[in-house]
């Protein structure tokens, strides 16, 4: 494990080792001319001396949301999904950039629980990149994990990730990150992505002794996206000629104490976990198509303990597989219209005790106002839900979003 951990923080220190003048070189910073005000991915403005600059973003999505149970009363749902404030920018010089990203919304806080912190935090982190190429972060962020999880919530086709990404991501974490971009335009172009954190999600402040590890690899053999495209879904830009990526990830949390990594619930017994992603993107005039297939891995995953009140009881990893397979068109109204079906298998060992397999089926119709930035969305989902004793569970939602922001 010493010698795991020693190669790992060779690799971070790695990309600080570069002339002045090769960074110079390779600066591609632009600033803001006079009178320091713009208006393009946010609200920015930056100092008469070019020392600082700052970039204000916000975002919301409302929702409402009719919910059929076959086992259960239906209901309805009327809620601010998200509420997000975004401040970045550079302080000194344009190599050294900050993010800081809050959130408001009750889903995106959770419930205040005794003894618990508060997460209004979602990102905090500092990153310095030393060319074209390297790129150096510390901090809170997410972690280069799966496709849709590194998507913003925001630049989604449908109103909500898939089954699979709900249970097997592995979201924000704390420590350092060292990316390698090899990004061209119409040319074979590759990515290489590692990181070094706690294992142990958003906000944590206690002392552990786990740590996790990730390593992520993205092809582009036809060059870069327009626009960034590979980090939204959908074909908005309209690709004039073909775009395709695709990317692996694995991850290792050692010792994690929550049964789904970096977050979920406790674990009666610290279990090491291994997650595997596979992505692949493909978009060209208008149409575009995702697939995904995730994982994670644990020995033994059930574990036993006992609860507060002193009573035996059992926690679990959520170990097993899914996949995803999404394909969209985008007319040149803006109306856009969205199918996924998402496939997920659990370990055989949580199937006995009843944790199910599920299907999802989604189906959506998007009108983009002022692209991801401001969007009508409907969602229908259906899901399927079978159990080890032969009993089936069918689930259906319909749901309206608006999301607007800067």
């Amino acid at each position: 494990m010493k010698r795991l951990l020693l190669s790992s923080l060779l690799l971070l220190t790695s990309g600080l080792l570069y002339s002045q003048d090769d960074i110079h070189k390779s600066q591609e910073f632009k600033l803001a001319a006079l009178p320091y005000y713009s208006y393009g991915k946010g609200l920015g403005m930056t100092s008469a001396d070019s020392l600082f600059q700052l970039n204000i973003r916000f975002r919301m999505q409302n929702r409402v949301t009719y919910f059929d149970y076959e086992e259960g009363e239906s209901n309805y749902e009327a809620q601010i999904r998200r509420l997000r404030l975004r401040l970045d920018g550079y302080v000194g010089d344009p190599r050294f950039q900050y993010a800081l990203q809050l959130s408001f919304a009750p889903g995106d806080v959770g419930a205040i629980e005794e003894g618990e912190n508060l997460n209004i935090i979602r990102d905090a982190a500092v990153s310095y990149r030393a060319n074209r190429h390297w790129n150096i972060i510390f901090g809170q962020t997410k972690i280069p994990g799966n496709r849709q999880r590194v998507n913003s919530s925001g630049s989604l086709q449908l109103t909500d990730r898939s089954i699979n990404n709900a249970k097997f991501n592995i979201d924000r974490d704390f420590g350092f990150q060292v990316y390698y971009l090899n990004e061209l335009k119409d040319k074979f172009s590759w990515n290489v992505k590692t990181a070094i954190t706690t294992g142990n999600g958003r906000n944590w402040d206690g002392k552990d002794t786990n740590v996790a590890l990730t390593g992520k690899l993205e092809l582009l053999p036809l060059g870069v996206f327009t626009k960034g495209g590979d980090y939204f879904e959908g074909d908005i830009a309209r690709e004039k000629t073909p775009k395709f990526m695709i990317s692996g990830v694995f991850h290792q949390n050692n010792d994690s104490q929550y049964d789904r990594g970096q977050q979920g619930n406790l674990l009666f017994e610290q279990k090491d976990l291994q997650s595997t992603f596979i992505d692949a993107v493909f978009k060209y005039n208008g149409w575009a198509a995702m697939y995904s297939y995730m994982n994670r891995m644990t020995k033994k995953p059930i574990t036993y303990g006992f609860d507060a009140d002193g009573k035996e009881a059992m926690s679990y990893v959520f170990a097993g597989h899914g996949m995803d397979y999404q394909v969209s068109y985008t007319f040149p109204s803006n109306y856009e219209i969205i199918g996924r079906v998402s496939t997920q298998n659990v370990h055989d060992d949580l199937y006995k005790i009843q944790v199910p397999d599920a299907k999802q089926y989604s189906i959506g119709l998007t009108k983009y106002i002022w692209e991801h930035a401001f969007k009508l969305q409907t969602e229908f989902t259906i899901d399927d839900l079978n159990y080890f004793d032969g009993s089936h569970e069918r689930n259906w939602y319909i749901r309206f979003q608006i999301e607007i922001g800067i």
